[in-house]
């Protein structure tokens, strides 16, 4: 997933989200209620967005999902521009350069 720094907020790529399909996968729809519910913004269609205070749990979250198997490595990976500078520690083991 895209991502991307400003303020101390991280930002998500609105793109790169997990959907919530009704008759969908249920850990796609877990992941995505998973990742809603701890983004400080997450509107449709708009780049979710995540307080510093959150991004252990996001990091634990994300390294949960990818370690599952269930979803594939670029939707549960955060892939920062190289313009971003260093990838902060607390989520470095869920990130790359894009």
């Amino acid at each position: 997933m895209r991502a991307k720094i400003e303020n101390q907020v991280l930002f998500l790529h609105h793109e790169d989200l997990p959907e919530f399909k009704k008759s969908g996968s249920v850990v796609r729809n877990s992941y995505f209620w998973a990742l809603r519910s701890i983004a400080g913004r997450a509107s449709r269609y708009r780049d979710w967005e995540y307080e510093k205070e959150v991004w252990l749990a996001l990091a634990r979250m994300l390294l949960s999902f990818t370690e599952s198997g269930y979803l594939g490595y670029r939707e549960t990976i955060l892939e920062f521009p190289l313009s971003q500078g260093e990838i902060p520690d607390v989520l470095r083991n869920v990130s790359t350069w894009e």
